[in-house]
């Protein structure tokens, strides 16, 4: 029995995902019969039932295929079967209900015979329960008779490393002492090392790795190539996606030069590591202007750019950061953390919003504040096209308040955490940004002003809270198929850290009213990006993991864009940051349209709305049709509006 269980298991998981479902299809098919065998037995109390079905054997026939087709419209053989869990449940007793449901309809439409009523009832019970209970056992063997008897023949992990080098050399020293992983050998594309030994093994080509996968059972391939950048790891991995293994790497590089590596901190590669951005030292310099030995504000402390900037800003030894986030739990974290890692720092937590003017005053006025990093903001585009009043109040009047308070505190510094979505924006969020744009840039020019205001525009950073990335890798673990809105889509990628530092050292760089720009590096397609993660996840796209097309969401572009005219970007003294000189307006003119917004924002009259934003941003161009009735009407936040 066991051995058919094996069999069984092994011929599942050898096949794809169409295969799959009709090996579920048949499953189904011999228990819907059983259960209708089961429910006759029941209702009649009679063992041999088969001399009792022939009357009914036609009705039986048109139940099969009304219950294989339910369950396939809804979705009962799409999920990946070892993370099928309540959800699934929940499927499967729609399809059971549906089933029943389409049966008594097409039985009182033709006027058939009909079945006892209580039939219906066993048979729906039995095919529910048979249905579950045929998961439960798949699963049980995928993981405890396949999975478990790969453990047995190999308790340890097979790894190649690629790269023979001394970074491949250093490492292997270590592997080879670990009782959990076995090396086999080396990749390596210098031909005057192959076949050369390291360390007692063999150096191959990367020719050969389809062979070596099958001869020594190769589970992890680990990257030891450092050295030859980011770019060429970038191709090294394309290589070897293909492939069904594990490709692992080495987070730096430094830590194995120095003897402080351990093989613990072999990690799985990450989705960063796929953008092949190459980066550029931090100027120290830079980085420490605005920060070192000064009182740092950061707005929006809790978010995923504005955490991490609090994280770089501790480093720097400011005499003292201030965090203001109206999330308790966000701000919980980030205050605990950086407590944690930086006890002789001071921080002082404030709980509430930018647009509270009182709440600002009381910061602004107890504290000397020298640097405010404004990072406070709603960001994304369907949520504030859904509610465009509190999105321009927060984004736009937020960003005003504290302008006005960092003026009339005679603040240093004041940088403003801004988006590619500015540029010619087609939603509201990337408008709001733009005229949160315009506003510093309008109080850089009044006289007698001491504060320096800069801006820094970028395009999407990864694993900030809601992003594509962590998006997909919850798809990913739920076994679902992936949600892309669009095969063409593209992004600009940027780790959170880099990202970070580099709005620090722009705003150092800032002289008064500078429209900062980073140095994004080449676009990637989210189709592309979703392929990837399936890959490195271990699964084959199409086979274990779809990826659905869903359509552009409302205000969403194809392609973002960092200037409105290419023409005017210009070099910095970093190489990875740009100026902008874009248009702008006096502050009475800019303070004139933005209360005549404020005074709109008071009704419930989109149309109007969207109609002066066009006023005060001319190259907003919405794609979503306002002067629709259906649209002109929103829930008002008139309570809030002051």
């Amino acid at each position: 029995m066991y051995q058919f269980f094996k069999l069984f298991s092994e011929l599942y998981q050898n096949t794809n995902r169409t295969g799959k479902r009709w090996i579920f299809k048949i499953i189904d098919t011999f228990l819907i019969i059983i259960s209708i065998y089961l429910a006759f037995n029941l209702r009649f109390d009679i063992f041999n039932v088969w001399s009792f079905l022939p009357q009914y054997q036609n009705l039986i026939l048109l139940l099969l295929p009304i219950k294989i087709c339910t369950f396939w419209l809804v979705g009962l053989y799409k999920p990946v079967i070892r993370y099928a869990g309540l959800e699934f449940l929940s499927t499967a007793f729609k399809g059971v209900a549906g089933s029943s449901g389409i049966f008594i309809a097409v039985i009182f439409i033709f006027s058939l015979p009909s079945l006892p009523r209580s039939i219906f009832i066993i048979d729906a019970f039995l095919t529910l329960v048979l249905i579950v209970f045929s998961r439960i056992m798949v699963r049980w063997l995928i993981i405890n008779v396949t999975e478990r008897s790969q453990i047995v023949k190999s308790s340890t992990e097979n790894i190649l490393i690629y790269g023979a080098g001394r970074t491949g050399s250093q490492v292997a020293q270590l592997i080879v002492q670990d009782k959990n992983r076995k090396l086999v050998g080396f990749l390596d594309d210098d031909k005057q090392l192959l076949k050369h030994e390291i360390s007692g093994k063999t150096v191959f080509s990367p020719q050969k790795l389809d062979s070596l996968i099958e001869k020594y059972h190769i589970e992890t391939i680990l990257l030891a190539v450092q050295s030859a950048g980011k770019k060429r790891n970038l191709e090294i991995i394309k290589t070897l996606q293909k492939y069904s293994v594990q490709i692992k790497t080495i987070p730096d590089i430094n830590r194995v030069v120095s003897g402080e590596f351990t093989v613990n901190e072999i990690r799985t590669v990450d989705i960063a590591d796929l953008l092949g951005r190459e980066e550029v030292n931090a100027i120290d310099k830079l980085l420490q202007k605005n920060i070192y030995q000064k009182t740092v504000l950061v707005t929006g402390a809790g978010g995923s750019i504005g955490s991490e900037m609090c994280r770089q800003i501790a480093k720097l030894d400011p005499k003292r950061l201030i965090l203001l986030e109206r999330n308790e739990y966000a701000l919980y974290e980030i205050d605990i953390e950086l407590k944690e890692h930086f006890p002789d720092l001071e921080i002082i937590p404030f709980l509430g919003s930018v647009t509270i003017r009182d709440l600002l005053e009381k910061v602004f006025s107890a504290f000397q504040i020298d640097t405010v990093y404004h990072a406070a903001a709603y960001k994304h585009v369907p949520l504030v096209e859904a509610n465009i009043v509190e999105g321009i109040y927060n984004n736009v009047i937020g960003t005003m308040r504290c302008v006005q308070a960092a003026e009339k505190y005679k603040v240093e510094s004041f940088v403003l955490i801004s988006t590619d979505k500015a540029v010619r924006p087609t939603n509201v969020m990337g408008t709001t940004k733009r005229i949160a744009e315009l506003i510093l840039q309008a109080f850089a020019q009044k006289k007698g002003i001491k504060t320096r205001f800069a801006m820094v525009r970028f395009g999407n950073v990864l694993d900030s809270a809601g992003s594509v990335v962590p998006r997909f890798r919850k798809q990913i673990e739920d076994g679902k198929d992936l949600t892309v809105t669009h095969k063409e889509i593209n992004r600009y990628f940027m780790s959170i850290p880099e990202a970070s530092r580099l709005v620090i050292q722009a705003g150092a760089l800032g002289k008064g009213g500078d429209v900062f720009l980073l140095d994004m590096g080449e676009p990637v397609k989210i189709y592309d990006l979703a392929v990837q993660m399936i890959e490195l996840s271990g699964f084959k796209l199409g086979d274990d993991i779809d990826i659905n097309i869903t359509g552009l969401r409302p205000g969403e572009k194809l392609y973002e864009e960092l200037l409105i005219d290419k023409a005017n970007g210009q070099k910095t003294s970093h190489p990875k940051i740009f100026t902008a000189n874009e248009h702008f307006f006096q502050w009475k003119e800019l303070e004139t349209m933005i209360q005549e917004l404020r005074s709109i924002l008071k009704t419930d009259n989109k149309a109007d709305i969207i109609k002066q934003l066009k006023t005060i941003v001319p190259e907003f161009k919405p794609d979503l049709n306002y002067d629709n009735p259906r649209s002109k009407k929103i829930i008002p936040f008139s309570s809030q509006i002051s």
